[in-house]
């Protein structure tokens, strides 16, 4: 690997570890309720929606309020999603004259956006107009962002909270994290992508002659603004078709590493967040380093797979669907990032990584997305992986497990079971009614193990809510846009509810004193039961199909056989 791409990578890291811990402190200065250098200039945007909607913003709610809130709030996002797509041909803003989308794939397309997925099955400069990307799909990606963020705050309130029937106001936590976090955070990366050259503009799309004499059509619009919250919120889907690839969405090297650094920068000043409002700062400290860990342990299999010589096309290194303009170590860099955090976006085609790359990447989201994972949704997921060592460590040691003070029992870890488990039935599942369906192997591109790893990766990225694909499928279909639609639903609220169910009854505990057998959580031997539990829930779940895809294909291809 040259050292220019080593020397990026290692800038890359250096700059999430500075950033997270000062982002943090910020958040959690915001949702805590104290005044930040903000509040003078943007208070005002807060208590101006409170009054327009109606808000108590003093009000506390029970678990179970909180979480119709969330859901009845989330449906309504889906609802105007669906109905702005099927009827923009009338609306304004369509300076091409697009058409209206048609049914199942508006479904899709909304609840891909309302999960926090923004799986695209469609090619956005051509499908929907200015108005749409404006009204639903950036707006869902602040509102879905805020949704995972509330979340995870709530279950912290569970954690630290004495005997309390309350887990904080849904509406509150979602308004804070737009009018402070989000929308600060994407005004000034926009900008800077404006100053680096992705476009934002209402002008319609220009015909321009090449050089070579064609005409050629030149899509435009409001990108830089799209581009910036969907990296931020971990939101993934790209304005143009080419995602992150595109030169009017990512044109220059830095605004590569900016988009790079931003998809992985909130989850991950998130856990200094968590620490913080949990007095636990050690704690939170080992969730970072395992997560880097297992980011950095990921990256690593993938650059040297992708730097090594390819004996199936017969070059020193595999160019194959790489971003030349960044060369390989940014397309690998971003690959790992982007199914680490739940994002989706892409500025390489996955389909072309090597088997073993590929298979990182589809790994990665097959874990859960709990490596950092998406805005919130990464640290509460890793929460569960967290309960449920302590709920091990505490069955091999004869007490009763406690995690932070609070005592987890049969229903909590009952809840654990759930969230962790059911993603990832539905992937198996929904990728083995693909494999023997007839209409489901039409959109296969490629056979053999690669064509396998398509159908996996498609499932995976939905139930994972990442939204990014192999990009050798062809899922606009009525088969793949409903039963993807339906794996991103359950995949979203069979963690958040759970999540939200153990918030409830862990706020309505006591906290337990500490004592001297009370396991640790703040050590390296916690680090690495949390690292192996995580990967032997992952390896004893997926191991047979990743054999059956990406493993087999990486032995096939040191032969020389290709699909």
């Amino acid at each position: 690997m040259p050292s220019s791409d080593l020397i990026q990578i290692l800038i890359y890291l250096a700059a999430l570890l500075l950033l997270a811990p000062v982002l943090g402190a910020y958040m959690a200065s915001v949702f805590e309720g104290r005044r930040t250098f903000l509040h003078p200039a943007i208070s005002w945007l807060e208590g101006l929606i409170y009054r327009l909607c109606g808000i108590d913003d003093r009000e506390e709610m029970r678990w179970r309020k909180y979480t119709w809130a969330l859901v009845w709030f989330n449906l309504f996002g889906l609802a105007v999603v669906f109905v702005l797509q099927v009827i923009q041909k009338w609306l304004p803003l369509n300076p091409q004259g697009l058409d209206n989308v048609p049914w199942a794939l508006a479904f899709n397309t909304a609840v891909s956006f309302m999960t926090n997925t923004n799986w695209q099955a469609y090619s956005s400069e051509t499908t929907l107009s200015y108005g749409t990307q404006m009204l639903a799909l950036t707006v869902q990606n602040f509102v879905s962002a805020a949704t995972g963020i509330a979340v995870l705050l709530a279950l912290a309130r569970g954690i630290v909270r004495r005997t309390s029937t309350t887990v904080g106001n849904f509406w509150t936590d979602l308004v804070r994290s737009v009018v402070y976090i989000l929308l600060p955070l994407s005004i000034i990366l926009a900008i800077a992508l404006v100053g680096e050259g992705v476009v934002q503009t209402l002008a319609p799309a220009a015909t321009v002659t090449t050089a070579e004499g064609p005409a050629q059509t030149i899509p435009l619009g409001p990108a830089a603004s799209q581009v910036a919250i969907k990296q931020l919120g971990t939101n993934g889907g790209g304005y143009f078709n080419a995602n992150s690839a595109h030169p009017l969405e990512n044109p220059t090297p830095l605004s590569n590493f900016l988009q790079m650094l931003s998809l992985l920068l909130i989850p991950a000043a998130l856990i200094y967040t968590y620490g913080r409002m949990v007095n636990a700062r050690r704690h939170a400290w080992i969730i970072f380093t395992v997560m880097l860990v297992l980011l950095v342990g990921g990256l690593a299999i993938s650059l040297y797979e992708e730097y090594r010589p390819n004996p199936a096309v017969g070059l020193a290194t595999n160019l194959e669907g790489k971003e030349l303009r960044f060369g390989i170590g940014n397309s690998v860099l971003w690959s790992v990032a982007t199914t680490a955090a739940s994002n989706g976006s892409v500025n390489a085609m996955h389909s072309s990584l090597s088997p073993l790359a590929g298979g990182i990447a589809l790994f990665n989201i097959m874990l859960g997305e709990v490596i950092f994972g998406g805005v919130g949704a990464g640290m509460y997921g890793m929460l569960l992986h967290v309960m449920l060592i302590v709920f091990l460590a505490g069955l091999m040691v004869g007490r009763t497990p406690e995690y932070l003070g609070k005592k987890i029992e049969a229903k909590e870890i009952q809840m654990v079971i759930v969230a962790i488990l059911a993603p990832s039935a539905v992937i198996l599942i929904g990728a083995g009614i693909a494999c023997v369906l007839p209409v489901a192997l039409a959109s296969l591109a490629n056979a053999g193990p690669h064509g396998l790893s398509e159908i996996l990766y498609a499932f995976s990225s939905a139930a994972g809510n990442n939204g990014s694909a192999f990009a050798g499928l062809n899922a606009n279909t009525t088969f793949y846009n409903v039963t993807l639609a339906l794996t991103m639903l359950i995949g979203r609220f069979v963690v958040i509810v759970p999540c939200l169910a153990i918030a409830g009854s862990l706020a309505a505990k006591k906290t337990s004193a500490k004592t001297a057998g009370t396991f640790e959580t703040d050590n390296t031997i916690f680090a690495v039961l949390l690292i192996g539990t995580i990967l032997i829930v992952g390896a004893l779940t997926f191991f047979p199909s990743l054999c059956l895809g990406p493993i087999v294909e990486h032995f096939l291809t040191g032969i020389g056989r290709t699909f």
